[in-house]
């Protein structure tokens, strides 16, 4: 494999993608890396908010030093380790460390807490949990310790600037990657009461950076404030030594503060879900009328649709797109947006599935929809997971030709584009008609005095279920009326069955780390669910 892009690079015209230009692997991760650092050692692809640089060759040199120390506590081919950090270099360079060793690493979103750890830890028979000390106020070793006495692994405690270190003439050979064995072991976001585990290998993490190496080259300079345990750091990570491209880590996001460290970093990209991008907005009107981030090409949205009024807010301050792309744990990155697609498409839609990616749509009975027609959304190709730890899952996980059943509803437009319009489980049935969530807060949203909405099906004894609007106001508002949103909605030309039927108003809505708001939260407070 040669480490340069090949036929893959920036600014390539809109659908001039083929399966040939699809990025070609080596079979395994360490294999990846080990080829980035003989082509281009002292290229820079880690940075961070304190200024700390890693190049190739040094990623690579203390990946082998904490793989060695990690090999003498007794971790090597197949052992399950679990582990909890911030986004931080050691993150990066304990999951080359792993991946060295080929151990089944199972990287943990910070957000969880004890009876997840737990249930987690338990499910994949972890050997080690490996965490930091305290954390934004909150003790992980601690709760390391507790969950290692119940179900009997060991801890260790990593921090930023601080790793063990072993000799590396005492590790055994590097996997060879030979069947595609699993070897990383990730949990859903937290937006279901259930965690459940997808297994990945290391050909189906490197596939998921397909998408994002047709856009990224060498020259960018991508922002990574998002937990680095999700599923998207090891997709960018990936992108980042396949491409040169460099990451910039941020241990934790400050609205205020972060915004103007990434603009001193050259960023070129940002990301990645609504709350981050109110705070770039913020921050530009804060700065004036010279750009904030002068060497910005475009955003990137990902974990959760985007209203679109908020894309033409950006795009007019900005001056640059939303490229958008849709995934889950299970599938990541399964369609992308690329900046020579059409302003509405780029509003509504969340990109195009790549040639090597198979998409179908289909009904409640699993018949393939007409053109233009919503359904399930099913997918199959080369990042697909190869089921989930609990077995028991995987019968209603995939269809009879082997397709993925992602539980998102979305239409496919003419021109290819994916527009997720909802999800199974979040559809409000009023009077035996199905409601798409999302369409209403679309419209609600570009309500001058909505700053934020999410929309849920609460009980009904006469229709079964009716439509309420959660809001948090817009600065300087001090209230908003069921009446005026309605009004707003026909004015939007949403139908009137669509309307919402209560509103309740909060100081901010509760989401998880990746900007994805918790519906299960509020339909415990608001509907007894």
């Amino acid at each position: 494999m040669t480490m340069d892009l090949g036929p893959v690079g920036r600014n390539r015209p809109a659908g001039s993608l083929s399966i040939a230009d699809m990025p070609v692997y080596p079979t395994t991760m360490w294999d990846l890396l080990e080829q980035r650092a003989a082509a281009t050692p002292s290229q820079v692809l880690l940075d961070d908010d304190t200024g700390r640089t890693m190049t190739a060759l040094q990623w690579r040199d203390a990946a082998l030093t904490l793989a060695a120390a990690l090999y003498a506590r007794g971790i090597t081919r197949d052992t399950p380790v679990s582990w909890q950090l911030p986004t931080v270099h050691e993150s990066a360079v304990l999951l080359l460390a792993l991946a060295r060793l080929g151990a089944v690493q199972n990287p943990i979103l910070h957000i969880l807490r004890r009876q997840e750890v737990g249930f987690i830890v338990g499910q994949t028979s972890a050997r080690l949990l490996i965490t930091s000390n305290v954390w934004r106020n909150f003790d992980y070793a601690a709760m390391a310790r507790d969950v290692a006495s119940e179900h009997g692994c060991e801890t260790l405690v990593i921090e930023r600037g601080i790793m063990p270190a072993g000799d590396p003439t005492n590790l055994p050979r590097p996997p060879d990657g030979v069947g595609d064995p699993v070897r990383f072991i990730y949990y859903s976001s937290g937006t279901t009461a259930e965690p459940k585990g997808a297994r990945h290998t290391d050909l189906s993490v490197m596939a998921s950076a397909n998408a994002l190496i047709v856009l990224y080259d060498a020259n960018e300079v991508i922002a990574i404030a998002f937990p680095y345990t999700h599923i998207g750091g090891v997709c960018q990570t990936v992108n980042s030594i396949y491409t040169g491209a460099r990451m910039v880590f941020f241990e934790s996001f400050d609205p205020v503060q972060s915004p103007l460290v990434m603009a001193a970093h050259g960023t070129t990209n940002l990301g990645s879900a609504v709350p981050f991008f109110l705070a770039f907005i913020k921050a530009q009107h804060e700065h004036g009328r010279e750009a904030l981030f002068p060497n910005l090409r475009w955003f990137v949205s990902g974990g959760a649709p985007k209203p679109p009024d908020l894309y033409y807010e950006m795009k007019a301050l900005f001056g640059v797109p939303i490229l958008s792309n849709w995934g889950l744990t299970e599938f990541p990155i399964a369609t992308i947006s690329v900046p020579d697609d059409l302003d509405q498409d780029l509003a509504h839609a969340e990109g195009r599935a790549l040639p090597n990616i198979e998409l179908k749509i289909v009904d409640a009975e699993g018949a393939i929809v007409a053109p233009a027609e919503a359904g399930e959304l099913l997918v199959k190709g080369p990042q697909m997971f190869k089921g989930y730890v609990d077995a028991s899952l995987n019968d209603v996980a995939f269809d009879g030709d082997g397709f993925f059943r992602t539980g998102d509803i979305g239409i496919v437009g003419p021109r290819g584009h994916v527009q997720i319009t909802g999800r199974i489980k979040d559809i409000i049935i009023r009077n035996a008609e199905n409601l798409s969530a999302l369409e209403i807060e679309a419209a609600l949203y570009s309500h001058p005095n909505v700053a934020d909405v999410a929309v849920i099906g609460v009980p009904d004894p006469l229709t079964g279920e009716r439509a309420m609007a959660v809001i948090v106001l817009a600065a300087g508002v001090q209230t908003l009326t069921l009446n005026e949103l309605a009004d707003h909605c026909q004015d939007q030309q949403l139908a009137s069955q669509k309307f919402p039927e209560r509103l309740e108003i909060v100081d901010q809505l509760p989401r998880n780390s990746m900007g994805k708001v918790l519906k299960q939260d509020l339909r415990r407070r608001f509907a007894g669910g």
